[in-house]
């Protein structure tokens, strides 16, 4: 765990973007650190014209008709309606691709009035292809008017759909834009990249807006104590984390137990440090305050231990404030300085800024060049920035400063594996496997070696012996709620047994209720099974629950493709396949 909460990955093992979840069957994706597989599906394969281009022109012939547009033909008088407003509707193509698009117009507009109105099919055309002669001169609200008429008399019409959803998208109208275009993927079975993509970056910019709104005005939320304990567990040098040493207790409380107040004189900090071992982290802020504004003898280790909670609940405006004043402070020690350059570090990662995450990184190695924990995040940043060799050689500095240290000994074996997987390497995909094999040999009391150990096996199809790393993990660490999320979707890629992986995420939640993984999670197997309403309700836990605005983002991506999902089966009668 790097020390911001997990990173959040936009696209999937195959490139899809991951928003897809909410919609699609059967695509393999990447929840947070490690590989998730919903399992395969078939659907159908049926093409839907050309999958990857998009057709500027506007349907039917452009063969010209004989006579000038207007003047009297023999020919049309003696022509039924509908073929006469197909006459007109060729000349408008023509006019169309000679980029008359003005002229164009008028002859849709002559079809459109000729066109017997039992017509709707060829009448829908018209105004489809009316529509595309008005996207050309940038007519937006002309073109939206057209299209819907198109829909109107032909409410599966790709074409027309999809020119709506783009007129809309210029008219900033998002929602509006997001069902049409999740109508469009689902009518063409996700196979047209240019629909995809217009969905994506719908969805980006509307969990963008949502989030920063949410987020700013969101409270506070202290995450759980498993969260906490696990994320402290990731340092090895950081002085706040400790338990009280001698001295910083009197002697007449030394084996008094579960009182904070019974802590040496007024110290703020102190008192934080014992609610830390009581696990009442609630109010180690304020007692970090008193110090603070006391400007008690360890000032330092209460603005340091202050931010990192602000940092937990998710606050991070408040947190960097505290953590400069660490950075900056000639009289702390290094070794708290090193720790504040992390933690800020790993806060610009989060925040997207990873030019300042990597500045604060080295600055951390170059004041403090023996601390462990430089390396062994700094190596989790070059992962996340796809700097494998970088990542690996970060972490053999720490494993050469704690050669103990299994966490960095299971990192590096899974950034080994990653490299080798995605560059299809399957002999240095074997020599990570060993590594791993190694590790759980060395290390058979670090649960995170085993869990990475299980997703490289996941992702080779080692099904049975994924499982059985999972249980290790499980009875190792029994309040782990990740690993049951992880297990329960081992459950359903392995054997498809949908209702054993429902019980481990729900053992998740029955854990650690503010587990947003698993509500996430657990949401896009709602969809999958067609419970949008309850999908929609899971996204939105998990939103509430989000440690970072990104996660946030992310996470209003996939309610707002469900959302759109119910819209669009309300209008259209639209579904993707469901389990």
């Amino acid at each position: 765990m790097m020390a911001a909460s997990k990173p959040v990955e936009p696209q999937s093992a195959s490139g899809l973007p991951r928003w897809q979840l909410a919609l699609l069957v059967g695509t393999p994706i990447v929840l947070g650190v490690g590989a998730v597989y919903l399992w395969n599906r078939s659907r159908s394969k049926e093409k839907q014209g050309k999958k990857n281009g998009e057709r500027k022109t506007p349907e039917g012939s452009a063969s010209p008709v004989q006579g000038q547009h207007g003047a009297t033909n023999p020919e049309l008088e003696n022509m039924s309606p509908l073929d006469r407003a197909q006459s007109a509707k060729n000349k408008g193509n023509k006019y169309f691709k000679a980029g008359k698009y003005e002229q164009a117009i008028q002859c849709y507009t002559e079809a459109i009035s000729l066109c017997p109105k039992e017509q709707k099919g060829d009448l829908s055309t018209f105004y489809q292809n009316r529509a595309a002669a008005y996207e050309q001169q940038m007519k937006w609200t002309e073109v939206i008017q057209d299209c819907s008429q198109a829909v109107e008399l032909n409410p599966c019409y790709v074409k027309a759909l999809f020119r709506r959803a783009k007129a809309l998208e210029k008219l900033d109208n998002k929602k509006e834009c997001l069902e049409d275009v999740t109508a469009v993927c689902i009518l063409e079975v996700f196979q047209n990249q240019q629909s995809m993509l217009l969905a994506d970056k719908v969805l980006k910019q509307l969990g963008k807006e949502k989030a920063k709104e949410k987020y700013k005005n969101r409270e506070p939320l202290m995450p759980s104590p498993q969260f906490i304990k696990s994320y402290f567990s990731s340092f090895t040098d950081d002085i706040i984390s400790q338990p009280l040493q001698k001295g910083e207790k009197k002697d007449e409380d030394k084996d008094k137990e579960g009182e904070a107040s019974e802590v040496t004189g007024s110290s703020g900090y102190l008192k934080a440090k014992q609610y830390m071992e009581e696990e009442n982290y609630d109010k180690i802020i304020s007692e970090c305050t008193k110090e603070i504004e006391s400007g008690g003898r360890y000032t330092a280790e209460a603005l340091l231990l202050r931010a990192t909670f602000y940092l937990l609940i998710g606050n991070a405006t408040a947190a960097q404030p505290d953590l400069d004043r660490v950075i900056n402070m000639d009289n702390a020690s290094v070794k708290l300085r090193a720790n504040a350059l992390i933690k800020r570090g790993s806060m610009y990662m989060q925040q997207q800024q990873p030019q300042l995450s990597t500045q604060d990184f080295n600055m951390a190695a170059e004041i403090d060049p023996r601390n462990a924990d430089v390396y062994h995040h700094r190596g989790q940043l070059k992962i996340l920035l796809d700097q494998v060799e970088e990542a690996v050689g970060d972490f053999d500095e720490c494993i050469k400063l704690r050669p103990d240290s299994a966490l960095a000994q299971a990192q590096k074996c899974f950034a080994l594996y990653r490299q080798a997987y995605t560059g299809n390497n399957p002999s240095q995909v074997q020599k990570a496997m060993d590594g791993f094999e190694d590790v759980i040999r060395k290390f058979p009391k670090c649960a995170e070696g085993y869990a990475l150990y299980a997703q490289a096996l996941t992702d080779q199809q080692q099904f049975g012996k994924a499982d059985e790393m999972y249980d290790k993990c499980i009875e190792l660490e029994p309040d782990n709620a990740t690993t049951y999320v992880h297990k329960g979707l081992l459950q359903l890629q392995w054997k498809q047994d949908l209702e054993m992986g429902l019980e481990l995420i729900s053992k998740a939640i029955e854990i650690d209720n503010k587990c947003d993984f698993a509500y996430e999670t657990m949401g896009t197997i709602e969809v999958q099974r067609g419970n949008l309403d309850k999908a929609i309700d899971m996204f939105n836990k998990a939103i509430n629950l989000a440690k970072s605005e990104m996660e946030m983002a992310h996470l209003y991506s996939l309610c707002d493709a469900a959302y759109a999902q119910t819209e669009v089966a309300k209008k259209y009668g639209l579904k993707p396949p469901t389990l």
